[in-house]
């Protein structure tokens, strides 16, 4: 174990030449971030995701409840104990041969049955309160970290001129404002690997699950090798656009569809700007040339630049995704559905349940489509949840 350890924490991979762990020790004059402080962040996670509970509860539900907003989830698919079955010991989706089989059992056509079946599925679907409610806690607390990083970074020369990351390095002080900065988000960060199971689902989850692993290690690595001046630049500019993807993902919810759409095209502009500009322009460059110029090459360098490469990769994706709902809402008048909207019903299919060909059996009608969900834009990108 220990021949194991020692080839893990090579310096010659994780610092510059010339250059040893002992060097980065914690003195009375001077403090490193150490590695033993990430444990740190797991209890934070708790805690934070405890947080999110009681604001949920006690602050965003009576404020959700307080605009009027749906607390009730889908419509419940009328019971049916041999569909019942099928739907929760063999399958969701029956194929054409099933579908005819229970046709003839319950004597019931098949498009019935398929509507059953899709109404079934969005049962399990949560509630616009639910949803208002986890978009509300994102929402405050990417304006409270946001705001944090702002009013510490503007204090910082590193801010304005990005070589000012690499003056020093590695010997530089960890400040307790950014000691604090750095484990509030990668606490979050913790947080949202492990709700993420229990969040709303959408359809992008493996994206968004590899995306809070590459933010995870981001936070971690840069912080055991002591690049946190760059990596609060990082935080804070990934923020901003998730503030107001969650605003606009509230006022959807509130059913205020032109303060949604406005807010969504803002948060189109701000994500392109900051991720497919600024942080290419300004992030990349330093790390990729001015990194290399003041320091020299060493391995961990690579490290670094391919993980923030493969969240540029990230970045252009989801900015496909919103340009494609952008261009739906400047050219339709109205932000539309897109193929990752969290609601699988939208159609007019769903006006009604199954009915049976019997005449003693019982028809319910389902007055709503897709009115119960989330318009599929507001699902693109991350902000927050997320980035």
């Amino acid at each position: 174990m220990a021949g194991i350890l020692a080839w893990f924490w090579n310096e010659r991979f994780w610092l510059p030449h010339n250059v040893t762990w002992a060097d980065l020790q914690s003195t009375e004059e001077a403090t490193f971030p150490q590695a033993e402080d990430l444990y740190l962040a797991f209890p934070l996670a708790f805690c934070i995701f405890m947080i999110r509970l009681l604001f949920e509860r006690f602050i965003a539900k009576p404020c959700a409840l307080g605009l009027k907003v749906q607390a009730n989830g889908p419509q419940k698919a009328q019971p049916n104990a041999i569909l019942e079955k099928v739907f929760t010991a063999i399958t969701k989706h029956p194929d054409e041969k099933r579908l005819e089989g229970l046709s003839k059992q319950l004597d019931w056509d098949v498009r019935s049955i398929q509507r059953w079946f899709r109404q079934r599925r969005n049962q399990e679907k949560p509630s616009t309160l639910r949803k208002f409610c986890e978009s509300m806690w994102r929402f405050t607390f990417y304006l409270y970290i946001f705001t944090y990083g702002v009013r510490f970074l503007k204090k910082t020369p590193w801010l304005w001129n990005t070589r000012q990351c690499w003056s020093g390095y590695p010997y530089q002080p960890l400040m307790p404002d950014l000691h604090y900065y750095y484990m509030v988000e990668l606490s979050f960060y913790w947080s949202l690997m492990f709700s993420q199971f229990i969040d709303v689902k959408r359809k992008d989850f493996g994206i968004m699950f590899t995306h809070h692993i590459v933010a995870v290690t981001l936070i971690t690595f840069s912080y055991i090798t002591n690049l946190t001046r760059v990596g609060t630049l990082i935080l804070c500019l990934h923020d901003v656009a998730d503030i107001v993807l969650e605003a606009a993902k509230m006022a959807n919810y509130c059913k205020c569809q032109k303060l949604s759409d406005l807010l969504f095209l803002t948060f189109a502009v701000v994500f392109i700007v900051s991720r497919l500009g600024i942080y290419p322009l300004w992030i990349l460059n330093t790390t990729s040339f001015e990194l290399y110029e003041a320091l020299g090459n060493f391995p961990a360098l690579w490290v670094l630049n391919v993980l923030l490469i493969v969240l540029q990769i990230l970045h252009c994706f989801w900015s496909y995704l919103i340009i494609k709902a952008a261009y739906r809402a400047i050219s339709k008048g109205k932000v539309a559905k897109d193929a990752r909207s969290d609601v699988e019903s939208s159609s007019d299919e769903e006006e009604t349940v199954p009915r049976s060909k019997a005449p003693h059996s019982t028809v319910t009608t389902n007055g709503t489509s897709g009115a119960n969900g989330t318009n599929g834009y507001l699902t693109a990108a991350t902000s927050s949840e997320e980035h």
